[in-house]
């Protein structure tokens, strides 16, 4: 069984998955970036009833449907969260383990930064990606 388990920078709190993903993507989007601080967020997304989360954990609505995670004492994104759908995803930094990251796609690379070379050969979409 996959095991995918990390945490913030502090360690106040922790979090386990013990469950297949549903998938994992890198998300170029402008709300993934600034919610990061980054070009760009890698994520592994799971049902939210297979995800643990243990600690304080502190959440901001980065849009009506969608709530980042993150530790209130060191600041740490490690979770998006979208409650309608029942899923979340994790950010592979926030792993302890971060080359378990096994990237299916890049989505929203229209907002991609333009120093971004995506060369890895997997499939891009400009915006969301078809249904599956």
């Amino acid at each position: 069984m996959a095991r995918y388990q990390g945490g913030c920078l502090c360690g106040a709190v922790r979090y386990l998955a013990e469950a297949a993903p549903i998938n994992e993507r890198v998300c170029h989007c402008r709300l993934c970036q600034k919610a990061l601080g980054a070009a760009f967020n890698a994520r592994v997304l799971f049902r939210i009833d297979d995800v643990t989360v243990d600690g304080p954990l502190a959440t901001v609505n980065s849009s009506p449907d969608l709530k980042r995670g993150f530790c209130p004492r060191c600041g740490t994104t490690m979770f998006s969260r979208r409650d309608s759908a029942g899923i979340i995803g994790v950010t592979t930094g926030s792993l302890d383990d971060p080359s378990v990251f096994r990237p299916e796609m890049h989505i929203w690379t229209a907002s991609k930064q333009p120093w971004v070379q995506i060369v890895d050969g997997l499939p891009q979409y400009e915006g969301a990606p078809p249904p599956a």
